[in-house]
C-alpha cells in the first residue's frame, strides 16, 4: 500500500468553512459506516472511502474538498435509491458516480447523508454480477412502455 498522509494534514490548506463541512462529512461516514477505511489519495486529491468485504475492501466513494465546496461521491451512485433526485452527476455521460455538492456546513444534511453512505456501502458489498443486475433491472423500469 502506498504511503498516506494524515488527513487533518490534507485539509490544512483548504479554506476553514471547507475543512469544517469535510470534518462533519467524516463524521456522518463515520456515524453510518463505523467500520470505513479512510486513505488520502493525493493523486486524486481526495478522500477515499473504503468497507471491508469478506478479506478484501471495496472503494465506495470519497469526500473531496475543493476551495469553494466540498463533495462526498460515491462510487456506484448510479444504482443508488435516489427519489428526490439530489445526488448530481447525470449529466457526465457513461459515468457511474454520482455526488453531493455542499459550500458551508449549514447545508449538510445528516440523515439524508447517513442515508446515502448506507446505500453506497451495501452496493458496494454486492458482487458485480449482483451489481449489473441491478443496473439492468434499473434500465428495464426506465424504459418506455
Amino acid at each position: 500500500m502506498k504511503e498516506s498522509i494524515p488527513i487533518e494534514a490534507f485539509l490544512e490548506s483548504y479554506p476553514e468553512p471547507i475543512r469544517i463541512a469535510a470534518d462533519r462529512l467524516r463524521r456522518l461516514v463515520r456515524q453510518a459506516e463505523p467500520d470505513v477505511i479512510e486513505r488520502v489519495r493525493l493523486g486524486w486529491r481526495l478522500i477515499g472511502l473504503d468497507v471491508a468485504v469478506g478479506r478484501r475492501t471495496r472503494y465506495f466513494g470519497w469526500i473531496g474538498p475543493e476551495p469553494k465546496h466540498v463533495h462526498i461521491g460515491f462510487e456506484h451512485g448510479i444504482l443508488m435509491a435516489d427519489p428526490e433526485r439530489r445526488l448530481r452527476g447525470a449529466h457526465i455521460r457513461l459515468k457511474k458516480v454520482r455526488y453531493l455538492t455542499f459550500t458551508s456546513v449549514d447545508q449538510i444534511d445528516d440523515r439524508e447523508v447517513m442515508a446515502f453512505v448506507r446505500d453506497a456501502v451495501r452496493i458496494a458489498a454486492l458482487t458485480r454480477a449482483e451489481r449489473l443486475g441491478l443496473a439492468l433491472d434499473g434500465w428495464e423500469s426506465a424504459e418506455p412502455k
